[in-house]
This record gives C-alpha cells, structure tokens and sequence, in this order.
C-alpha cells in the first residue's frame, strides 16, 4: 500500500455536495460527489452531541489542527474515508446548518455567523493522506490508525473487517437508532445502536458467542433472515415470560438463557409473583440474578448472593450451642452429635464452623437468628441445599 499527501483540499470542497443522512446519523457524500463519507466498515457518527461536533468547528476558528485525514482510493478519482469521516461529518453538517455553536456566548448556526467566519471555516485546509492498496491492506490499516480518539469497539472493527451485503443490512436494522424497536430492545440490552451493542448483542445470541465466525461465514449473504428470526424469538420468548420490565433485566445473557430454558414451560403469572416475592426480600443483594433463579426452577441460591448470618447472630447462637453441648456432653456441631466416630461430642472452635439455615432460604428459610444453627466446616458442605 502507498499513500499521496494532499494539502490542497479545503472544507468547502468537502462540504461541495455534502449528504448527511439524519435518518440513519450518518454522512454519505461529500467532494462534489466523488467522496463516500461514510462506507459500510466505518463506525455511525457518534459525535452528534453538542460538544464533540461543536468541539472540531471551535477548533478550526482557533486555527487548532484537526489533524490527519485518510482517504482510500475506490477507482480513479473515487474515494471513501479511511479515517476521519467523524470530523468531516461534523463540518459538513455544521455548514449545512445542521447545528450551532456558541460564539461570544451566541447560539450561532453557519448562516448567522459573520462573513469572515465563514470564510476561516471554508477555507481551512486539510491534511489528507490518499491510500491505495489492497482490501485487506487498508482493512489493516484501517485497524491501526483507529487505536486512538475514541476508539473502535470490538463490533465496529468487526462490521469494518466483513463488510458487504450482510453488514450493510444488518446495521439498517439494529444500528440505526431511528428504528421504533430501539425502546422495547432497550429494556434487554445494555448500550446503543450507535455504538454497535445491539448488533453485536444480536450475532453474539444466534452465533452461540463465535461473531467472528458467522460474519465471515454469512459476509456476502443478501438477506439476514436468520439474524433477525432468531433475536425476535430471543426477545419474544423473554418478554412473553417476564411480564413486567425490571431495570435488572437489562443486559442479562438472555441469548444463553433462552439457549438453556426455552423447552420448559413457564407461568407468566406464577413468574410474576416470584418476581415480586424476590424482589421484596431484603436478603437478596443481587436482582440481576432472580431471572436465572426462576428460569432454574428456583434451586441455585448463589445467583441471589442471598445475605449470610452477621458476625454477632453467629457468636451468639455459638455460645448457645457451645453451652448446651457442654451441659449434654456431645459435641456442638448438631450433625456431628448424631453421629457415632469421635467427633460426637468434639466441642468446634468457632472458627472451625460455618452458619446455617435451619431451613433452607430457598424452602422459606429466612435469615434470622431463629433460623440459624452452626455446623462444623465438613457438615455444613455436605448439607448443602437440603
């Protein structure tokens, strides 16, 4: 691959037939339609906040470099951007009126701005470094030259390594954050289309983790019949069990837990009852994990990281069993007492014990000190759940 420095390229050349898309957020053309702002391996635009695409305005009035521009020649006199289509975005939308800045404490659009304003913003000159080569040449450097700014996500350099056909849909559909099926997807998935998190939460859920793999595999399929049969039935199947929206729920693996439970049965009002149950219980530290505690037919405890006996239940209800044992001669692990080796009357330091549920929490058991006893370390293990 070799690259030509271009220093002649002003924003108003750029901004010559500049298209932004407001619908999908993101630039298409620009350089009197011979430049495509944004191809299918690049990132959405993420700088429409008010401050990032204000910041790269106030930074050409300031004379700020911007810093250096790639392109990647398509064909003669064709090119697309390599790196740097979020600053061109910003200018071309700031001079086509798009947003305003604040000068002199001024809301100011670029049609407001005083002429010479205008002027040192169309006439700023950029720094472009034209590329050729190979596509997985600029495909690696494309990598390279993104490893700093706000770097690219693991899905982003993804979406760059594969494009194609797959690619292009895939993100009309789960990357496009004007899509209405944004706010119900929200309730399970953590992030913003974006930034990528639904379509990776979608290839990670249908491809069982392995991404990488059913892009490459599926990189020039025409369709995404699949991708989108498959996080419909994700969603579906949650949201048709769970019948009231916790925050916990979002972000959960619902791809493995749909993998895991989908061939049982469930209640959606027998599952509601327990959800409300469990999330009044104020022993339980962790709601992420009543979901899975249900899924499971609520057996593993762990996931609830239900909250154990305090230091002081335990010394006293130690004390107490100490001294009984003593009085009876047996030993003050309530199991071990019941035995018939040497241990039956082996008095525990407290050290050597473990506090237990009488009954289990999962059976009813709360975590008072009515319902506490102290087994030895062995005992207690061997319990377990019963």
């Amino acid at each position: 691959m070799h690259t030509i420095l271009k220093t002649d390229i002003t924003v108003k050349d750029i901004c010559d037939g500049f298209v932004y898309n407001q619908l999908e957020g993101k630039g298409l053309f620009g350089l009197s339609g011979t430049l495509t702002i944004q191809p299918e391996y690049q990132r959405n635009y993420i700088y429409a906040d008010g401050k990032r695409d204000a910041a790269v305005i106030e930074s050409m009035l300031k004379d700020y470099p911007l810093g250096l521009i790639y392109f990647n020649t398509v064909s003669p006199g064709k090119y697309e951007v390599l790196d740097g289509q979020q600053r061109i975005t910003s200018f071309g939308r700031f001079v086509t009126n798009k947003f305003a800045i604040k000068v002199e404490g001024m809301e100011q659009y670029f049609d407001s701005l005083a002429p010479a304003l205008q002027s040192k913003i169309l006439e700023t000159k950029l720094t472009i470094y034209v590329c050729e080569g190979e596509e997985p040449e600029i495909k690696a450097w494309f990598r390279t030259i993104n490893i700093s700014g706000v770097p690219l996500n693991n899905q982003e350099l993804n979406n760059a390594i594969y494009s194609g056909p797959f690619v292009t849909l895939a993100k009309e559909e789960f990357s496009n954050s004007q899509n209405a099926n944004i706010q119900k997807w929200s309730a399970y998935i953590s992030g913003s289309a974006n930034r990528q998190e639904f379509l990776e939460c979608a290839l990670d859920w249908v491809s069982k983790g392995n991404i990488e793999d059913y892009m490459a595999r599926h990189r020039k399929d025409d369709n995404i019949n699949e991708l989108k049969l498959y996080f419909g039935c994700v969603i579906d199947w949650v949201s048709n069990i769970f019948l009231n929206i916790e925050s916990e729920m979002r972000g959960l693996e619902w791809g493995r837990l749909y993998e895991t439970y989908k061939k049982l049965p469930f209640n959606s009002h027998d599952v509601s009852r327990l959800v409300k149950e469990l999330y009044a219980d104020s022993y339980i530290k962790n709601r992420k994990g009543i979901f899975e505690f249900i899924l499971g037919g609520c057996v593993d405890t762990k996931l609830l990281e239900v909250r154990v006996f305090d230091d002081a239940v335990k010394k006293s209800v130690y004390t107490n069993q100490t001294a009984n044992a003593e009085i009876k001669n047996i030993s003050n692990c309530p199991l071990c007492a019941l035995g018939h080796d040497s241990n039956k009357s082996k008095i525990w330091k407290l050290i050597d014990m473990d506090a237990d549920h009488v009954t289990a929490w999962s059976k009813g058991g709360a975590t008072k000190i009515e319902n506490c006893e102290m087994l030895c370390k062995t005992h207690n293990r061997v319990k377990g759940n019963r």
